[in-house]
C-alpha cells in the first residue's frame, strides 16, 4: 500500500509559490489509482515525491506501512530500483536497445543473472502483447507498442508501485483507452498499485480510485 502523509513540497514558479501543500492520501495494493487535475495542479510534483525521484519539505511517504522518503539517498535508489517501476511520458527507452534489452535492463542492474533476466522480460512482453515485437528498438514500435515495452520493462522487476506520468499523453483515444485497460487488469491481476498521473476523462474513467488536485492542493478524494 502507498501512502502519503501530509506532504508539501514548495518552490518558485514564475514568482510564484508553487508544489503540493499538506496533500495526504492512500493507495491500497492492486488499486489503479489517478492524480488528476489541469496543468500546474501538482500531479508531477506529487508522483515524483511518490516515487522517491524528490524528497518533500514535510511530510512522509510510507509502502506498506514503511517510512522511505528520509531515508538515505542510497537506500532510497535502491529502493527505485528494486520496489519501484515508471513509466514515464517520455518512455526514455533506450534507442539502441531492442524492446527484449529494454526489460531486461533494470533486471540487470539488479544482478540478476542474464538467462533468468530474459525469462522474465519475455514473460512481460508476452503479457502486454509484444512478444512478436521483443527484437524490434523503440523507432521500430508504434507509440502504443513503446507505452507497452515501457510498461513491460515497469513490471519486469515485480515492484510494489508503478508510476506513471501521463502515459496517454502521445495516443490518440483508440491506443490510450487499451492501455489504461492493461494497467487496470495489471493493477489487479498481479497485486502492483498504479499511481498515474493524468488529466485525460479516458484515464480517469477507468481508474479505481481518482484523487483530484487544484493548486497544489487535494480538493476531491474517494
Amino acid at each position: 500500500m502507498l501512502e502519503l502523509r501530509n506532504l508539501t513540497r514548495a518552490y518558485e514558479l514564475g514568482g510564484e509559490r508553487a508544489g503540493v501543500f499538506a496533500v495526504s492520501l492512500q493507495v491500497p495494493k492492486g488499486c489503479l489509482a489517478v492524480l488528476a487535475g489541469p496543468s500546474g495542479s501538482g500531479k508531477t510534483t506529487l508522483l515524483q515525491l511518490a516515487g522517491l525521484l524528490d524528497t518533500p519539505d514535510e511530510g512522509e511517504v510510507l509502502l506498506d506501512g514503511v517510512a522511505v522518503s528520509s531515508l538515505p539517498e542510497r537506500t532510497r535508489c535502491d529502493l527505485r530500483l528494486r520496489r519501484l517501476g515508471f513509466v514515464f511520458q517520455a518512455l526514455n527507452l533506450v534507442p539502441v536497445l531492442s524492446a527484449l534489452e529494454n526489460v531486461m535492463l533494470p533486471l540487470q542492474l539488479q544482478g540478476v543473472a542474464e538467462a533468468e533476466a530474459r525469462r522474465r522480460a519475455e514473460a512481460a512482453l508476452d503479457r502486454v502483447g509484444l512478444a512478436d515485437r521483443r527484437h524490434h528498438h523503440p523507432g521500430q514500435l508504434s507509440g502504443g507498442q513503446q507505452q507497452r515495452a515501457a510498461i513491460a520493462r515497469a513490471l519486469a522487476p515485480d515492484p510494489l508501485l508503478v508510476l506513471a506520468d501521463e502515459p496517454t499523453a502521445s495516443l490518440d483515444h483508440a491506443h490510450g483507452g487499451p492501455l489504461m485497460d492493461l494497467m487496470a487488469e495489471l493493477a489487479q491481476e498481479r497485486g502492483v498499485t498504479f499511481l498515474v498521473a493524468s488529466h485525460d476523462p479516458s484515464v480517469i474513467s477507468r481508474a479505481h480510485r481518482v484523487f483530484r488536485l487544484a493548486d497544489g492542493r487535494l480538493v476531491e478524494a474517494p
